[in-house]
């Protein structure tokens, strides 16, 4: 069975105001969209786009825009911090090998960073699927660059 967020429990949700630092930061991506849901881009094909994200203690992702249906996988497990769209901030703990599918209908999407809570390297591996309700955002050639070194 594929499991998504709306069966994960959170270990702290909260609406209350965010630190102004990361208010602006959000601001800035509903400005500019981020397409880079991870913070590597290891793999593009026709098909599929696979990304790493690696987090030492204290280290955040910052917002991005997930448009497209994806899945994650905790390699590492730890702890994390979210701040959502929806203007929540939640707190999860992760276990290895957890996984988790999104699914995004036309014209929907989430937007989220993720900051390492915990006490060591916190890894995801995140797959996004190109043919999805949502066109794929363009991303910086830059980050293609990067995957090509």
């Amino acid at each position: 069975m594929a499991l998504s967020m709306l069966e994960k429990t959170a270990l702290k949700k909260e609406h209350s105001a965010w630190p102004d630092a990361i208010a602006k930061e959000f601001e800035r991506e509903r400005a500019s969209p981020n397409p880079c849901v991870g913070s590597r881009l290891l793999s593009e094909n026709e098909r599929v786009r696979v990304w790493e994200i690696r987090l030492q203690p204290g280290e955040r992702i910052g917002f991005h825009r997930h448009v497209l249906d994806y899945f994650w996988t905790s390699v590492s497990g730890g702890r994390g911090r979210q701040h959502v769209h929806d203007g929540s901030t939640v707190e999860y703990t992760y276990q290895p090998g957890e996984t988790r599918h999104e699914t995004y209908a036309a014209g929907e999407y989430k937007v989220h960073d993720l900051e390492n809570i915990g006490d060591r390297e916190m890894v995801f591996m995140t797959i996004e699927f190109l043919n999805s309700a949502n066109k794929p955002m363009e991303l910086p050639e830059q980050v293609r660059q990067a995957m090509a070194a």
